[in-house]
């Protein structure tokens, strides 16, 4: 199984109907077809030391393997949601976690 996850700080000035857009760019994400399974949400409410929340959202995709993942970058709903919402954000994080085929 192959894990995307990406972490979205949000630009402090958007407009609501930015936002919008931005969670409307996300959900439409999940339904590319090489993406197994997929859930996006802000930070959790933890407190405690290690806890990373510097960030405004964070989406995890899984897919089967490494080739449905590059099927993903490239295909044409994600290439819209980096044009039309790429500028909605001051920063993205990117990890990419290769766990094995699935049993």
């Amino acid at each position: 199984m192959f894990i995307h996850s990406v972490y979205f700080s949000l630009r402090s000035d958007l407009t609501p109907a930015e936002h919008d857009r931005f969670l409307a760019g996300v959900r439409s994400l999940l339904t590319i077809r090489s993406v197994t399974d997929g859930s996006f949400g802000p930070p959790a409410d933890t407190d405690r030391a290690v806890i990373d929340r510097a960030y405004s959202y964070g989406m995890v995709l899984r897919f089967p393997d490494q080739a449905a993942h590059d099927a993903y970058q490239t295909d044409p709903v994600h290439d819209a949601f980096r044009d039309e919402c790429g500028t909605l954000w001051s920063a993205v994080r990117i990890f990419d976690l290769d766990t094995g085929p699935l049993s």
